[in-house]
């Protein structure tokens, strides 16, 4: 009894802690303030990506129904309800999703706090869609994961993955990055609070390695420099509607 198992819940444990903790300052880092900015040229070029990101998203449209894990602040949450007729939308820090619900009054949404390694569907999607969280999964999760997802999916029904290409500029100021197959990593807050997290720098034939070894079909893109974006669909399945072209 214990041993890995009860390490790994302590990583989760401590891991859900973080976010909570951070959520007061969590945007600092989309948005480039504070121990996020990284100089204008740098932050030049990661608002050019987060606007190519938009447009891709917004390429995907109609979505139908959408489930959104782990959607945070609801920076994404917003863009996905304008394309579909429903979003449910999931977190497990009640404090995210304070601040989601902030800026969704009005909204086809609904917020969830829900811990997705324990939350299971009882209904199907047409899009599954996550952003800058396959990277908090460990690997002993992560093909659990990715099977809870295909069951999420109605038929037909497509994924949309984003996540942070390994960049130094990416992070904070005061922090650096885990050595490559290093997937914990420090995390400090502007307090001086510190965390280990799971996070995967993820390269684009990695992450397309990883969705094909656990049975999707999917074309890893990147901006450029700090981001990655996939569209996939599980593999021998008919794909349903593809706005971007890259399941085409």
């Amino acid at each position: 009894m214990g041993g890995p198992a009860t390490e790994l819940q302590r990583l989760l444990d401590e891991q859900r802690a973080y976010y909570r903790a951070r959520a007061g300052e969590y945007e600092d880092w989309w948005y480039r303030r504070g121990r996020y900015a990284r100089g204008s040229e740098a932050d030049e070029r990661w608002f050019a990506e987060v606007a190519a990101l938009e447009r891709v998203v917004g390429a995907l449209a109609p979505l139908g129904s959408v489930l959104e894990l782990a959607c945070g602040t609801g920076l994404w949450t917003r863009q996905l309800a304008r394309h579909a007729h429903r979003v449910l939308a999931l977190d497990a820090s009640a404090e995210v999703l304070a601040l989601a619900r902030a800026k969704l009054s009005g909204e086809q949404v609904e917020l969830v706090q829900a811990d997705v390694f324990a939350w299971q569907p009882s209904e199907r999607f047409d899009l599954v869609f996550f952003s800058f969280w396959l990277s908090h999964v460990p690997s002993e999760l992560m093909g659990a994961f990715l099977a809870k997802v295909r069951g999420a999916l109605a038929p037909g029904g497509r994924v949309f993955v984003i996540d942070s290409a390994r960049s130094s500029l990416a992070s904070a100021r005061d922090h650096s990055l885990a050595p490559p197959g290093e997937e914990r990593q420090r995390r400090r807050l502007d307090d001086g609070s510190e965390y280990t997290i799971v996070k995967h720098w993820f390269e684009p034939e990695g992450l397309q390695t990883l969705l094909a070894e656990n049975g999707w079909s999917a074309e890893v893109r990147s901006t450029g420099e700090f981001f990655l974006y996939a569209e996939a669909s599980p593999r021998g399945s008919k794909p349903g509607h593809s706005s971007t072209g890259i399941l085409g």
